[in-house]
């Protein structure tokens, strides 16, 4: 039924396949701190789990899937980020879909054009006018955005660190975005990475809480699964009863939950050591974020390197085609936990000095 489509997307080395890697040195996760391999979290959220006696999600939410794992990650969610009220979600795919639904007719979102595709397809659900504006321009915004004052409620829509390109959001998108209405930014490769208390952009640019809309992955630097939203009470109640991607959805897990919630203790209490290594990370390889991006000439070049690094030294490494980004590009994770000659002999054979 769809074999001629598919026949175009090899032809075109565009096909993408499900493959188990195992015994590699790992480059192409998000698992930045490398969380998601250590057995003091895991022990711990299966401790915990099992006092709950309760493994599985049960029910969304709203029925009888809310439980006292959900709870505590939230308000230690929300004490750390200093906002009024969180909320969990089963993935950030999902939390950008509920973000969408905060606008209304006669509501405006600003969206940065490399923003994630869970929000760009987010964006064609809303009842909101969408406009793109060019990735990180202030002047771009300020022109797509001149006549604001014509819509009820404006949100700006942006990436804290940009997961294809690895760069930071300019602070004065997000102070211009505080001048025209609210704030709404996917923090998903900035918490754990970025901040004095490594809580993200919100954490490192001292954001509004009261003009800001967070959202954070609990599967990327923090080793689990999952996602959250922080803003204002009204915000978040508003959320739990129209988002549908809340209230029609299965709870997080109570283990995801707590495995998060032990990662972010981790983090706490080894705050400076993960600190100077992640500032050890990015002064080394020349990057604002542990995403290191190196461009291929070509699908070809891009998947025969990623093969050859797999085979010859058992090291994995992202390779991203179109149409994830314009043109081909490897994605080298400067995870914390791998040694740098490892990084620096993989981005050296990639082709970037």
């Amino acid at each position: 039924m769809y074999n001629k489509e598919l026949k175009i997307l090899k032809k075109k080395q565009r096909l993408r396949e499900r493959k188990i890697y195992n015994n590699v040195t790992d480059l192409a996760s998000n698992d930045y701190l490398g969380l998601a391999e250590d057995e003091e979290i895991l022990d711990r959220a299966y401790f915990e789990t099992k006092k709950l006696k309760l493994h599985g999600s049960k029910a969304s939410l709203l029925v009888n899937g809310y439980n006292l794992a959900h709870k505590m990650l939230e308000e230690k969610l929300k004490k750390l980020n200093n906002f009024e009220d969180a909320l969990i979600l089963g993935s950030g795919f999902l939390a950008n879909l509920a973000l969408f639904e905060l606008g209304r007719k006669g509501d405006l979102f600003l969206i940065d054009e490399e923003y994630h595709a869970s929000g760009i397809i987010g964006s064609r659900l809303t009842q909101a006018e969408v406009r793109f504006f060019k990735h990180n321009n202030i002047n771009d915004l300020k022109l797509k955005s001149k006549d604001y004052k014509n819509f009820n409620r404006v949100f700006v829509v942006t990436e804290g660190i940009f997961s294809m390109r690895g760069d930071k959001v300019k602070k004065e998108i997000t102070n211009f975005a505080y001048n025209i209405g609210y704030l709404i930014i996917d923090e998903a490769h900035s918490v754990g990475v970025c901040g004095k208390h490594l809580m993200g952009i919100t954490d490192e640019y001292k954001l509004d809480p009261k003009k800001t809309i967070k959202m954070g992955t609990l599967g990327k630097a923090l080793g689990s699964y999952g996602a959250y939203i922080l803003a204002k009470k009204e915000i978040i109640d508003y959320l739990i009863n129209r988002a549908k991607s809340v209230i029609y959805t299965t709870a997080l897990s109570p283990m995801d939950t707590l495995a998060a919630f032990y990662a972010i203790e981790k983090i706490e209490k080894n705050l400076s050591c993960f600190k100077q290594k992640i500032e050890e990370k990015k002064l080394m390889f020349n990057s604002e974020s542990l995403i290191k991006i190196i461009n291929a000439t070509s699908n070809e070049v891009l998947l025969q390197k990623q093969k050859e690094l797999l085979n010859n030294a058992r090291v994995l490494v992202g390779a991203i085609r179109p149409p994830t980004v314009k043109s081909p590009i490897f994605r080298v994770i400067l995870r914390i936990n791998i040694k740098n000659d490892i990084i620096s002999k993989t981005i050296k054979f990639l082709g970037d000095k």
